[in-house]
């Protein structure tokens, strides 16, 4: 029977056994979905050698970066935004073969695109996107492609490129002054802030800066409206969940996994 599973930690907030394992039963599919709690990435390649079933994985924080040195080749995309969200896993002649991919920039992009459009006028969109991490690759490919440029914003500010040696700027929290916030009305959070059980936490910006012209997108989907999105809706400005980005990056894994080839 093939096994799919993902790789992160914690894995509690994840939602890919659950969706995965209903999908299986639904469509009468021969296969498994497991949870592979990992803190340490050192540890990957004894569980792919462990699992010779194994076909393919996911990857969520801290890892979509991490994991790369580990595979045989990248997908164009994953190569270009520099950070792996699915892994596809072949045998060829009993050794493991894995390529990376990335659908978090799809399922972002293809979320989030109505709003942006809806959004477009006279003055040209630019985006704030909170975090760092492999996940904020993802968004900061998506909306390039999308026509918005996107500065990140760290508690350390320091030097951001996307894969392919994009260079963004990245800012600190500190300058987020009402002139930054006015000019930036699209505003990700990529952060862990907000997840349950922390659902008390956010990023720190000038909330009341914001207005009905600004809108927030939280990666996070659980809870699906979060301190963040709720200041946001509380000064009037439009927010959107990570909740569709999560079943479009899904049903993106899905299709990699489901190729006959690398």
């Amino acid at each position: 029977m093939r096994k799919f599973g993902i790789i992160g930690y914690p894995l509690g907030h994840s939602f890919s056994r659950g969706y995965f394992t209903e999908k299986f039963q639904r469509e009468h599919i021969d296969a498994v979905y497991e949870a592979f709690p990992m803190e340490s990435i050192a540890d990957f390649p004894a569980l792919v050698a462990g699992e010779p079933d194994l076909c393919g994985l996911n990857v969520t924080l801290p890892h979509k970066q991490a994991v790369m040195p580990y595979l045989d080749c990248l997908a164009p995309e994953a190569a270009a935004i520099g950070a792996v969200n699915v892994i596809k896993i072949m045998r060829q002649d009993g050794r493991p073969v894995m390529k990376g991919y990335n659908s978090d920039y799809l399922g972002f992009r293809d979320s989030i695109a109505p709003a942006i459009e809806a959004m477009r006028g006279e003055q040209p969109l630019e985006a704030l996107v909170f975090g760092t991490g492999g996940a904020s690759k993802a968004v900061a490919y998506a909306l390039l492609q999308l026509g918005v440029p996107p500065a990140m914003v760290s508690r350390k500010p320091s030097p951001y490129r996307l894969g392919d040696g994009t260079q963004i700027p990245c800012l600190s929290y500190d300058d987020l002054t009402p002139e930054v916030m006015a000019s930036h009305r699209v505003l990700v959070n990529a952060t862990p802030l907000g997840m349950s059980p922390r659902v008390e936490t956010f990023v720190p910006i000038p909330y009341k800066c914001l207005t009905d012209r600004h809108l927030l997108y939280d990666l996070v989907y659980n809870p699906e409206e979060t301190m963040f999105l709720r200041q946001g809706r509380q000064q009037g400005a439009k927010t959107l969940s990570g909740l569709a980005m999560l079943y479009l990056q899904a049903q993106g894994s899905w299709q990699v996994w489901s190729k006959n080839t690398l």
